[in-house]
């Protein structure tokens, strides 16, 4: 199924039944007065997070909804029915945005949520809320109020712990095969990857987190250029950004230049991304005679002055791998009992565990 990440789509609250003018007319009762009932409240649309659902592909389908209108007050001081509500369900992790004002209405990122987008109008009021002492045959009503309209924009943002970033064909697609059971696309051309995977790593009982893998990106990618532009939005949620470059371009571009290159991108899109936490993964470390390994990538990283945890791996050979997830176990395990008020393992430990990471 193709990802589909964005919709449009158009909501229409159910109006309000309008009220009644009637008057109870029985033998041997002349002067009954006014009965007319009030019209039924129309139905609102709501949305609910579903976590059976992964993309918005449904919206290319179906783009407008329509709640149910309340029915009208009837006499016998019977009020109308109120409108049943329109239920739309979406992915876990949708931003939905007011088309027309650029509001964001809200959020969904827990399964169950509901968020109301459409309020029902209401009912008007019948004939027997206007009878007075000088006026004991009201012929008033009021008719019932329009239900909401509105055009909301539907935004996905993969709800993922770790997210990777980097050039096409630098090897995310393949390192998120060696550490997890999803099956992206693999090729050895760029733009292999067209929309973004997710994959669960599993280390243990209660270890696992979640991992994104988007489209790569290329320089401009922040004004359109390439398909990475497209899904950064889904590196927003992410608590860890992973930064795969691989060590020897079969094109002989400089890797310092390519993270270079990423962060300016990273910048123009969200200058908060450059301030979360992000590893330096050196991917296909296997083109590269062993005994020349270490000395590259601690080249690479002098050239950078990188000073976040950085490891060196083969993702096709599955080569260091797994410590990276273990690195990044420990990570989000530091920063659960930190936020928990233990102090005896802070977030910036883990890059004191492990031999695979160094400053």
């Amino acid at each position: 199924m193709k990802f589909v990440d964005e919709a449009i789509i158009k909501v229409q609250a159910g109006d309000g039944g309008n009220g009644c003018i009637s008057f109870r007319r029985e033998k041997f009762i002349p002067f009954g007065g006014p009965d007319g009932g009030d019209g039924g409240h129309g139905g609102s649309v709501w949305l609910v997070a579903d976590e059976g659902l992964n993309t918005l592909v449904d919206f290319r389908h179906q783009r407008a909804f329509k709640a149910q209108r309340g029915q009208n007050g009837m006499g016998s001081d019977m009020y109308g029915k109120g409108g049943e509500d329109t239920i739309i369900r979406v992915p876990v992790g949708t931003v939905v945005t007011n088309v027309d004002t650029d509001e964001a209405i809200g959020d969904l990122t827990a399964h169950g949520q509901r968020l109301l987008v459409a309020q029902g109008g209401k009912g008007g009021l019948g004939n027997i809320h206007f009878k007075s002492s000088v006026n004991r045959a009201p012929r008033k009503s009021t008719p019932g109020t329009p239900g909401e309209v509105r055009e909301l924009k539907l935004e996905l943002k993969l709800l993922a712990d770790v997210g990777l970033l980097g050039f096409p064909n630098a090897g995310k697609s393949t390192f998120i095969r060696a550490v997890s059971a999803a099956t992206p696309r693999v090729a050895d051309y760029p733009f292999t990857t067209l929309h973004p995977n997710l994959g669960v790593v599993s280390l243990g009982p209660d270890q696992s987190f979640v991992i994104a893998d988007i489209p790569g990106l290329i320089e401009g990618a922040a004004e359109g250029a390439g398909l990475g532009v497209q899904f950064l939005r889904h590196v927003s949620r992410t608590r860890l950004l992973l930064h795969l470059v691989d060590v020897a371009p079969i094109d002989g571009s400089d890797v310092v230049e390519q993270v270079h290159a990423i962060e300016h991108e990273l910048e123009k899109f969200d200058p908060e991304l450059l301030q979360r936490p992000r590893w330096l993964v050196l991917n296909k470390a296997d083109v590269l005679p062993e005994d020349e390994r270490q000395a590259v990538a601690e080249d690479i990283v002098k050239r950078l002055g990188w000073t976040q945890p950085w490891f060196m791996v083969s993702a096709i050979a599955r080569d260091n791998t797994m410590t990276v997830c273990q690195q990044i176990q420990r990570f989000f395990e530091a920063q659960r009992e930190a936020r928990e008020g233990r102090t005896d393992m802070l977030p910036g430990d883990v890059r004191l565990r492990g031999e695979a990471s160094h400053d």
